[in-house]
């Protein structure tokens, strides 16, 4: 008996990767796929959605790899993104990650990074990372291959004002991408920020590399870093629409 694979599913239209902004010429799927072939090895293959669906939607694969793209946004839906992230593009697209699917997460990002890029590139416009809230440019991209993967690429480490004012909040952005929660930290005003951003990220792509964040009250070694951190809190935070898991850590040097 012959097993069929399950097809990928894309989270239609839900909450999108990337949202690519321009004001030229809507780019074709055939110039997509000449890019990314050109680029990656190819080939990119494309499976229609159901039909009579507005806008249309295409799931791209690259091997095991698989995103969804809108493209184009109808015009009203591409005014409320210009009107949301504040720019001038006349047109917009969406890159759409893929759920229900077991494969490995990294792959999964860079895949819809890569098209998010081309779409950059081909239509000179402007792409907007959904989860760190970066807006990318051509110039912009940090392009790599899987085995030179870097969590940092997409990750992004912020600080900012805390509840209680003699403290500063440093948090991370990015986490969610890989189905983790995001952590942060806090620190007395005044401390030197660079040490604590830069131990923070090192963590970050170490909890990435191990797929799993720690539990409240869990204590976890990283030799490499020579750290032992420890959860001390979870909560959720709405305030941007969206329900995001936020694990407060501590962390302290080992011998």
């Amino acid at each position: 008996m012959k097993i069929r694979r399950k097809a990928p599913k894309v989270s239609s239209p839900g909450r999108p990767a990337y949202v690519i902004g321009y004001s030229f010429d809507d780019p074709s799927l055939t110039d997509l796929t000449l890019w990314f072939d050109r680029e990656y090895g190819g080939p990119l293959k494309h499976v229609p959605g159901p039909p009579g669906v507005s806008p249309a939607l295409v799931t791209l694969s690259h091997g095991p790899w698989s995103a969804g793209l809108c493209l184009p946004l109808r015009s009203d839906e591409a005014e409320q993104w210009a009107r949301s992230l504040n720019w001038s593009h006349r047109a917009a697209a969406l890159v759409l990650p893929v759920i229900g699917v077991p494969q490995s997460k990294p792959a999964l990002v860079l895949h819809a990074a890569r098209l998010s890029r081309g779409l950059t590139l081909l239509t000179e416009g402007t792409a907007y990372d959904i989860v760190t809230g970066a807006y990318l440019n051509p110039s912009d991209w940090q392009d790599r291959p899987l085995a030179e993967f870097r969590p940092l690429d997409h990750v992004l480490v912020e600080h900012g004002e805390a509840p209680d004012l003699r403290q500063e909040r440093f948090y991370t952005k990015g986490l969610a991408k890989f189905a983790l929660d995001e952590l942060e930290t806090y620190r007395p005003i005044g401390l030197p920020a660079p040490p604590v951003t830069r131990t923070l990220g090192d963590i970050a792509e170490a909890v990435l590399l191990l797929g799993r964040c720690p539990k409240v009250g869990e204590e976890m070694r990283f030799p490499s870093l020579g750290l032992s951190v420890q959860v001390v809190r979870y909560r959720t935070d709405s305030s941007t629409g969206t329900p995001v898991g936020y694990r407060e850590i501590v962390w302290a040097e080992t011998l």
